[in-house]
């Protein structure tokens, strides 16, 4: 039915038509009935992944941005996806960057957003994660630094989101990458990096105990790092002793449009771009990843994921797992179950 459903909802202004299907997809995930129902429906076939020291269903996960606050979760965990990733969730509630901030590239199957982490921030998202997820799919949290947080004190913003979501997520992801806070992208050079991930790791080290488990920790690189800047990511990730990366966040690239005149125009908006342009760049990034640290780094592979056989590329290319967000919103509710079903 998506393909009947998404013309109306692309007539609405791309974040209207966002919170409108996750209203529903949250209202749908209330319910014993409508959760059976979507289950029936978009389950797949088991293909079981052991990463980062979990087991997930399958290899298909949703990305972070997608439900930023947790509200949909319930209902998103009964598309067939093998791991949810809520946030970018920052300490305090923030508005985010002004409105218009999310545009549509149909022609090019793309989004471009500057929505800056808005969100209601950790403890309204926290108490809509303790109550646990439905069925066996894996839960995992991304962890942002406030807007207004100096860069010089994102060590504490960080920390004091670990220790709202440790108990409750089944892994944390660390946002270093995102282009729409301002400076955040310089937390990937290597001394601030590996300085932040010491703190990170040694804090989730000390609470493991307490926990009775161990929660991964990743980091979500950019995919616009150059060559070194990449090799002293990864040096510092490797240093450090986290349990994996995700690659990509969105790029600020432009290369591989080919939009309409209007939609060339649109492309001229500030922001982060994801979709199909971004599917070869991020792969790259996840080849080199898995070269140069000769498989020690397991790694999800998102951007660009709208079909099985860009999932497929991103797996031979050395990722473990892959995300989609974008896709979804192209391709409908049915994606992950087609995704692994093509697998």
């Amino acid at each position: 039915m998506y393909p009947l459903i998404r013309p109306l909802l692309f007539r609405l202004e791309p974040e209207r038509a966002h919170a409108l299907s996750l209203s529903l997809i949250s209202m749908a995930g209330r319910f014993a009935f409508t959760r059976t129902f979507l289950r029936a429906c978009y389950t797949p076939p088991p293909k079981p992944v052991r990463a980062f020291g979990l087991d997930f269903p399958n290899p298909v996960g949703l990305a972070a941005g997608y439900d930023k606050d947790g509200l949909g979760w319930r209902g998103l965990a009964c598309l067939g996806f093998g791991h949810l990733e809520v946030g970018t969730v920052t300490l305090l509630p923030q508005p985010g960057n002004p409105r218009p901030r999310l545009f549509r590239l149909p022609e090019d199957e793309a989004l471009i957003n500057r929505m800056g982490f808005p969100g209601h921030g950790a403890q309204a998202v926290a108490a809509r994660l303790r109550r646990r997820q439905p069925g066996d799919v894996v839960l995992g949290v991304n962890l942002g630094k406030g807007k207004s947080t100096p860069l010089e004190e994102a060590a504490q913003d960080y920390l004091g989101l670990m220790e709202v979501f440790l108990p409750l997520a089944d892994y944390l992801a660390i946002n270093v990458s995102s282009p729409n806070t301002e400076g955040l992208r310089r937390l990937q050079a290597r001394q601030a990096l590996e300085r932040l991930l010491l703190l990170l790791v040694e804090r989730r080290d000390a609470q493991q105990a307490a926990l009775g488990r161990r929660v991964p920790l990743l980091v979500k690189l950019s995919p616009d790092l150059d060559d070194g800047e990449l090799d002293d990511a990864l040096a510092a990730l490797l240093n450090a002793g986290v349990d994996g990366v995700i690659a990509t966040n969105t790029t600020v690239g432009r290369e591989g449009l080919e939009s309409s005149p209007r939609g060339q125009a649109l492309a001229g908006e500030k922001g982060g771009l994801s979709g199909a342009p971004l599917r070869e760049l991020s792969t790259r990034m996840v080849r080199e990843i898995s070269r140069r640290t000769e498989g020690r780094l397991p790694i999800i592979g998102a951007g660009g994921v709208m079909n099985a056989a860009d999932a497929r590329q991103k797996l031979e290319a050395g990722a473990s797992l892959v995300q989609v967000y974008t896709g979804l919103v192209y391709a409908g509710p049915g994606l992950a179950k087609r995704i692994v079903a093509g697998l």
